[in-house]
């Protein structure tokens, strides 16, 4: 993963928590003060499926003894979805597909069943970017909207599956 290098003073970890959704462990990363560098979700099995989270921070963190596996997988996994890595907080409103990966450490934008997207088509952020990080690269996934703009295919509330039906 490129965002876990090392850099004087920062470490990178495994955090287990036991948190069961992602929304959880977002939280619980966003509060964190001062903010790491790059925080990562990882949706582990170990002892129970839940998500661990990797971080490269200048602060310690302590996981239990029974989630100690999980942290351990989520600091070796090759998959991870970024919460924070470098250039997130610039992530907001409208903006070129180009500009977004030449300010961020974000490698390629895709669109969903489409490829890789054109560097002058505008993504929506709507505040909102979960990149995943998918052989090595860190990519964001969209998917087109209203008006001819690209989304997020991630949405910050998601709409539960079969919450229409009866």
């Amino acid at each position: 993963m490129t965002l876990y290098r090392s850099v004087a003073g920062l470490s990178t970890v495994g955090v287990s928590l036991g948190h069961r959704e992602v929304g959880a462990a977002d939280h619980w990363i966003l509060s964190l003060d001062p903010a790491p560098v790059s925080a990562c979700t990882h949706l582990v099995q170990t002892p129970f499926p839940h998500v661990a989270i990797s971080l490269v921070s200048a602060s310690p963190f302590e996981t239990s003894v029974e989630l100690q596996p999980a942290a351990d997988a989520a600091l070796s996994g090759k998959f991870g979805r970024a919460v924070i890595f470098p250039g997130s907080s610039t992530l907001t409103g409208q903006l070129t597909v180009g500009a977004l990966i030449e300010s961020t450490a974000i490698d390629r934008v895709e669109v969903l069943g489409s490829g890789v997207a054109l560097s002058d088509q505008i993504v929506d952020t709507r505040d909102f970017v979960r990149p995943q990080f998918r052989n090595g690269d860190l990519v964001l996934v969209t998917m087109p909207a209203a008006g001819g703009v690209l989304v997020p295919f991630e949405t910050r509330d998601p709409t539960p599956c079969c919450a229409d039906h009866k």
